[in-house]
């Protein structure tokens, strides 16, 4: 298998880079200039012609998107989540989406208020993405401590663990109140996410792009 990821440190493409080193699967990294352009040009456009990381190039071509890349590493390996034959397949899948789609977003809306909402109104964008960034942890955080799923577990490393361990990572590195996040006060997701990164695999990842020995949960120190 031979695999290349476009990638730049401390972008969504560490997501896919914490499950390479995990799953200790050889691949290329294609550093990314995004400052100089390098996502706008024709050629990568033909590997993701949205124009962001990650876009992970295979033997099959190429794949773009956060959460179609994890779950085709999973469905490849049947290693980091659950196989589509396995009982709580349909759970993964529904938290991976949510994560995606909910989690992810919203934490864009962070960084990027004009966005959604235009330079005038980013004030109150801001506020609406921290109500639902609080909210949306506040369901993970209940998922993990009445379900304890293995995909999600301090004891079982998880595509899904290192997915919601770096957009918590960014969380935590807004400025104070109002923005940014306490991680203390999902004390089970906590315990996931320091599982996750004091992993071997993750420990490579966090050196290599200079993020810090506690990545996940101590961000910045």
């Amino acid at each position: 298998m031979t695999l290349t990821l476009h990638h730049a440190p401390d972008f969504a493409s560490t997501i896919i880079r914490f499950a390479l080193e995990e799953l200790e699967l050889p691949h290329t990294l294609a550093l990314a200039d995004i400052d100089g352009g390098a996502l706008a040009t024709p050629e990568y456009r033909q590997v993701n012609p949205v124009g962001l990381i990650p876009a992970l190039e295979t033997d099959s071509g190429p794949i773009f998107e956060t959460g179609a890349i994890l779950l085709w590493l999973v469905d490849q390996t049947g290693r980091l989540g659950p196989g589509p034959k396995e009982p709580d397949r349909g759970a993964f899948l529904s938290w991976l989406f949510f994560t995606s789609n909910a989690l992810h977003q919203a934490a864009l809306a962070m960084f990027y208020p004009h966005r959604p909402a235009g330079e005038a109104n980013s004030a109150a964008a801001q506020e609406v993405a921290q109500e639902q960034i609080t909210a949306r942890l506040g369901l993970i955080e209940t998922m993990i401590a009445t379900q304890a799923p293995r995909w999600l577990s301090p004891d079982h490393p998880g595509v899904l663990g290192y997915y919601i361990g770096v957009l918590v990572r960014w969380l935590i590195l807004l400025p104070p109140a109002p923005h940014g996040i306490a991680l203390a006060d999902f004390p089970h997701l906590q315990a996931v996410l320091a599982a996750h990164e004091a992993r071997p695999a993750a420990q490579r990842v966090a050196v290599s792009d200079r993020l810090g020995p506690h990545p996940f949960t101590k961000p910045g120190t």
